[in-house]
């Protein structure tokens, strides 16, 4: 069984890999062809920003794809197969499906799931890197299960909030759109408008990541070895 998880992981990672790094070569050629304005009679045509902001959320996506494996060479650190899952297919739907296939005006909250689930997913990653600080299983029974889940819960949101200074930053710099301020026909939004994404996600992020980590409070207060289950692992030399 153990066997069957790995293979599926690894299969999923390539496809993940494939469809970014396809994406980056598409994407190049098309910042070529593509207008610097949008004409008056289309506005909705795809213009250089817009392959742009395409092309650095992939290679963006290529490096991050590169992570687990880092953290297993470097740190020999690895992570559950479950949560690698999560991840890939996280970063299929979040960079592939969402920037390149537009699936975030096309597809109704899709940015507002994506941050609902990452939320839940940095809360879960919150509770695996406790035991990593702590280096070992037994220092666990000093900690109480409030003081786990408030560090997976505070771990999350700040993840978060990194990303929103990332996008923020990058769109500024490169006069991109990745806080969605602009609508899909580069319309800019005002006002509160202008604000509603950013907002959104934060909350959508802090709803998330209290959901998982009241989830694991309570089984850590029916079972305080529930943890232990949940743990990132030190690869054997």
């Amino acid at each position: 069984m153990q066997k069957k998880k790995v293979s599926i992981s690894k299969i999923v990672s390539v496809f993940v890999f494939l469809s970014l790094l396809f994406s980056v070569v598409f994407i190049i050629i098309r910042i070529h062809f593509a207008p610097g304005e949008a004409p008056p009679d289309d506005p909705q045509v795809k213009v250089k920003s817009d392959y742009s902001l395409m092309l650095i959320q992939c290679v963006l996506g290529v490096i991050v794809w590169t992570l687990p494996s880092l953290f297993r060479r470097r740190f020999n650190i690895v992570l559950p197969n479950s949560f690698l899952m999560m991840y890939f297919i996280f970063l299929y739907c979040a960079i592939y499906l969402g920037e390149v296939r537009n699936f975030y005006f096309v597809v109704p909250q899709w940015d507002t799931i994506l941050h609902a689930f990452s939320g839940a997913m940095l809360g879960a990653l919150g509770f695996s890197v406790v035991l990593l600080l702590n280096d070992t299983k037994k220092a666990l029974i000093h900690l109480s299960p409030l003081f786990v889940s408030i560090f997976a819960f505070c771990f999350a949101v700040t993840l978060g909030v990194f990303w929103e200074i990332y996008e923020f930053t990058f769109d500024g710099l490169l006069g991109l759109n990745m806080q969605k301020f602009m609508l899909e026909d580069k319309t800019p939004l005002l006002g509160r408008m202008a604000l509603m994404d950013t907002m959104k996600d934060l909350i959508v992020d802090v709803v998330g990541a209290f959901a998982i980590s009241l989830l694991g409070f309570l089984m850590m207060r029916k079972k305080p070895s529930w943890l232990l289950n949940f743990d990132i692992k030190k690869q054997t030399e």
